[in-house]
C-alpha cells in the first residue's frame, strides 16, 4: 500500500507527534508498505518560528501540495496535525472527493486556553470554546479519527464528534529503554526527580519546579520557556536534549519521573519511563 502521511510536526522538532510518525513509518515499510512523509520542510516556502526555531512553518502550499500527492497517487491519506499543512490538506481532499482520516494528539483547546491565561486570563474559556469548535470542524469530513486512549475518545465524544474514533496506540522501544544501572547523575544528591519534554507554558512545568524536594531536579528538553525558566530556577540541572540510549541511561539514573502537563493526550515519555523501571508521577 502507498500511504501519504501528512503533518506539521517533523524534524528538526523533537516530541511525542514527530516519534510517534517516525516509529509508524518504520514499522509500515518493514511490513511493506511504501510511506512518504509530506511535512514543512517538503516546501521552498517555509521558515522557523523566531520565538521556536525547531518548529518550521510552511506557507503558498497549496499548489506543490497538490503535486505531491498527485503525483505519488497514493492508496490512502493520513493527516496527522491540524496546522496550516492540515488544513490544506484536508481542503484538497475534499474538493477532490478524497477520502482521508486524521488523529488527536495534541489538546489544543487547553492549549490555547493556557497561552491565553498568561495574557488575557479572561478570555481563555472562550477561547477553548471557539478552538473545540475548530477541532471539530476540523475532523468531522474524516474518515477516521485515531486517538491515544479511551479516555481520549471519551472526551472528544462528550463535545459531540460524530466522526468514527479508533484507538491509535503508543510504545516504547524496550531495545533502547529497559531497566540497567546508570551512572549518568551520580554527581547530584538524592532522591534525584526528573522532567523529559518541551518546555513550554501548556507543559505546567513550573509546578515540578516549584515543589518541595530535598533532593535533586534535572530537566531534559528544550522549548520557548528555556531561558526564563533557567533564569528563575538556577538549582535545577538543565541537561538539554537527550536522545535515544543517554535520554534512557538519564532515565535510569533517576528516583522518579514528574509529567505535570495537564494538556498532553498520552506522553510517550511516560512509558519510556516506565519502560527503564522509574516510578511515574503525574496528574489523573
Amino acid at each position: 500500500m502507498k500511504i501519504i502521511i501528512i503533518t506539521d510536526a517533523w524534524h528538526p522538532q523533537l516530541n511525542g507527534v514527530v516519534r510517534t510518525y517516525e516509529h509508524l513509518k518504520e514499522n509500515l515499510e518493514a511490513q511493506g508498505h511504501q510511506v512518504y512523509v509530506i511535512s514543512p520542510s517538503s516546501f521552498k516556502t517555509n521558515y522557523n518560528l523566531p520565538t521556536y526555531k525547531e518548529i518550521n512553518i510552511a506557507y503558498r502550499i497549496n499548489k506543490p501540495l497538490k503535486s505531491y500527492i498527485e503525483e505519488y497517487a497514493p492508496d490512502t491519506i493520513h493527516i496527522a496535525t491540524e496546522g496550516a499543512l492540515g488544513w490544506a490538506a484536508r481542503k484538497y481532499c475534499i474538493r477532490h472527493n478524497i477520502k482521508f482520516n486524521t488523529s488527536y494528539h495534541t489538546q489544543f483547546p487547553d492549549y490555547m486556553a493556557h497561552r491565553t491565561t498568561k495574557y488575557l486570563p479572561s478570555l481563555a474559556r472562550s477561547v477553548r470554546s471557539i478552538v473545540i469548535k475548530l477541532v471539530k470542524k476540523f475532523h468531522a469530513p474524516s474518515s477516521a479519527l485515531l486517538v491515544t486512549t479511551q479516555s481520549m475518545a471519551d472526551e472528544l465524544k462528550s463535545w459531540k464528534i460524530k466522526t468514527p474514533i479508533y484507538p491509535f496506540t503508543r510504545g516504547a522501544d524496550t531495545n533502547i529503554f529497559y531497566p540497567a544501572p546508570s551512572e549518568v547523575l551520580d554527581n547530584l544528591p538524592r532522591p534525584i526527580a526528573i522532567y523529559v519534554g518541551r518546555l513550554a507554558i501548556e507543559k505546567n512545568i513550573e509546578e515540578f519546579l516549584t515543589m518541595p524536594w530535598h533532593g535533586s531536579k534535572v530537566v531534559i528538553g528544550h522549548g520557548p520557556d528555556e531561558k526564563m525558566l533557567k533564569n528563575k530556577y538556577p538549582n535545577v540541572h538543565f541537561k538539554g536534549k537527550k536522545t535515544d540510549k543517554d535520554l534512557a541511561d538519564h532515565y535510569r539514573a533517576s528516583d522518579v519521573f514528574v509529567f505535570p502537563s495537564y494538556t498532553d493526550t498520552f506522553g510517550i515519555v511516560l512509558i519510556e519511563a516506565l519502560a527503564c523501571g522509574i516510578p511515574v508521577a503525574a496528574h489523573n
